[in-house]
């Protein structure tokens, strides 16, 4: 297939990870023939050194900020792209799907949108260094090793847990977790999405072991598209945490996505039908959960 004829998979971060975790993703996704891209978060430095460096370019960025700038990238393509999304990003793919944005999604371990209701203690004690102190709300925070491998990557050794945080942690606006945080009390919340919409496929994928989005919590959301009329289903993985697309097993993470993109009607050989290229997406089906 013709580059310029690829379908395109964007693909968002969510906290505390730098666009380039993606990479191996990115790689993947178009030897599988997609035209895959790893945009950043608004203003977010090129690597990983200089994010370090400079942590006040992302410092205060709003749930609503970080949806437009994606809206803006997904409407600069001539139909629409797949856009799959991890932790924050996941709570981003599932917004951009249902403003009609995305052809299909896939949310992995996605924050909370409004609607979910579980707030496990688990979640509650790894994000309390940052929720905790007000004073954080317009700032860029980081996490320490420990803190990563202990909310983020707990579910792999501390040596590869020590080994992703050099390599892709970078400090992260705090305001969209104070969003998310309250967002059931708050009706006009950027953290809303329209669960009801007819729209293209979704996919959301939780981890068994992940203590910064418990499982429960992924399944909350995935509970939230019952009454929606278009596809919806939910994969999980048992005993895998929240780094599930960074550490050592991503490629069994990724690979499932492609399948199901496949399963969809959201594979390159069948986005490039002519009845696709009108921004028709596959026919419905009755919700799966694995």
């Amino acid at each position: 297939m013709a580059a310029e004829t690829r379908p395109t998979v964007v693909f968002i971060h969510g906290l505390w990870l730098h666009a380039e975790s993606w990479k191996p993703w990115v790689e993947l996704f178009r030897d599988a023939g997609y035209d895959a891209v790893n945009p950043g978060w608004p203003e977010e430095p090129a690597t990983v050194k200089e994010a370090c460096e400079h942590p006040e370019r992302v410092a205060n960025r709003s749930i609503a900020e970080v949806t437009e700038h994606y809206a803006r990238i997904l409407r600069t393509f001539s139909r629409k792209p797949i856009v799959i999304g991890h932790s924050f990003g996941g709570l981003f793919a599932q917004k951009l799907l249902g403003m009609g944005l995305a052809a299909g999604a896939v949310a992995i371990d996605p924050a909370q949108i409004r609607g979910v209701l579980p707030l496990p203690f688990e979640q509650i004690r790894n994000t309390l260094p940052v929720l905790g102190n007000p004073a954080n709300l317009k700032r860029a925070v980081a996490l320490t090793p420990e803190q990563f491998h202990r909310s983020f990557a707990n579910a792999v050794s501390k040596e590869e847990s020590d080994a992703l945080h050099a390599r892709y942690v970078i400090p992260s606006p705090a305001r969209p977790l104070f969003e998310a945080a309250l967002a059931n009390l708050n009706p006009w919340t950027a953290a809303r999405v329209d669960v009801r919409a007819s729209r293209g496929p979704l996919l959301i994928i939780g981890g068994g072991r992940d203590g910064t989005v418990p499982e429960v919590v992924s399944r909350a959301a995935y509970n939230l598209y019952r009454k929606s009329p278009s596809v919806n289903d939910y994969k999980v993985f048992p005993d895998r945490g929240h780094s599930l697309v960074i550490d050592h097993g991503w490629k069994e993470v990724a690979e499932t996505a492609l399948e199901w993109l496949s399963n969809h009607g959201l594979s390159p050989t069948a986005m490039g039908d002519a009845a696709f290229m009108t921004g028709t997406p596959p026919s419905a089906h009755e919700p799966r959960v694995h």
